[in-house]
């Protein structure tokens, strides 16, 4: 794992994510109360603990951070970061509120644009993921205990790579948010002749699929907002999987002047 051990910011993101995945268990495990943000969305005490013990490890850095949870800075001052953190303390909030244990904490720092670390820790069954594509790198961790050091965490990795060529084709579906556009997508597929499968998931985990061969490909014809997306990006990236863009077609990017992201479909170059 040369390379990794190093990697201070890294460190710094997987030990945030950590921690936030300790207090939004806490959260999960009590009647928590639920609001509604001014676009609907909902919003819960977890996802405020988290945003603000990330922020507590990420300010020191001292990168400025992108967060769902955090206001949101003008694009006047953004266009000047050249580096710069985009969090989402609890992606998969509906997840969250059904109790399903489909919801993960994403973190990435992003250079120019381009995704170069991710973490996507998914607090309810202590799965880590997370990449550091300067190095072509994407590791899964399964652990014991939020409170696992970082070594800890680097003797429990595990390399990831996407799956081999196959002749059943498994699409990443959303729990929460299919879309026709993304039904009429598998039948444009299935009218190839091939045989085709959907895989559902929810939050960012629909990455961490691709990433790790348990699925094809992941088209993504619905909004998303770049704290949904950075962390898995930078997962796939690492091991060769794109996540390109329906309205460019070349790679999401990032800290953008409209941080709504474009149509996607991730799949291997």
């Amino acid at each position: 794992m040369t390379g990794i051990e190093t990697n201070k910011n890294l460190k710094t993101a997987i030990e945030a994510s950590l921690k936030a995945g300790e207090v939004i268990m806490q959260v999960y495990d009590t009647a928590f109360n639920i609001e509604l943000k001014d676009d609907k969305s909902p919003l819960t005490e977890a996802d405020k603990k988290a945003n603000d013990i990330i922020n507590s490890f990420l300010q020191p850095t001292p990168i400025p951070i992108i967060s769902e949870e955090n206001k949101q800075i003008d694009y006047a001052v953004r266009q000047e970061w050249e580096t710069c953190w985009i969090v989402d303390p609890v992606d998969g909030t509906k997840e969250f509120i059904k109790r399903n244990g489909e919801f993960t904490v994403n973190i990435a720092l992003v250079k120019n644009g381009v995704p170069q670390l991710g973490v996507i820790y998914v607090p309810a069954i202590k799965t880590l993921y997370y990449a550091d594509v300067t190095i072509n790198k994407t590791f899964k961790a399964e652990l014991d205990t939020h409170n696992a050091t970082f070594e800890e965490v680097v003797k429990h990795s595990k390399p990831l790579s996407p799956k081999e060529g196959t002749t059943i084709v498994e699409v990443v579906g959303s729990r929460s948010h299919m879309s026709q556009e993304t039904l009429d997508f598998v039948e444009q597929l299935k009218a190839t002749g091939k045989e085709v499968q959907i895989v559902s998931k929810g939050s960012s985990l629909k990455f961490c699929l691709v990433a790790e061969g348990n699925a094809d490909i992941y088209p993504r014809f619905a909004p998303t907002m770049e704290w949904d997306t950075a962390a898995g990006q930078a997962i796939c990236n690492a091991v060769g999987i794109d996540v390109i863009s329906k309205e460019t077609n070349k790679p999401l990017l990032y800290n953008k002047e409209n941080l709504l992201n474009p149509w996607f479909i991730v799949s291997k170059n």
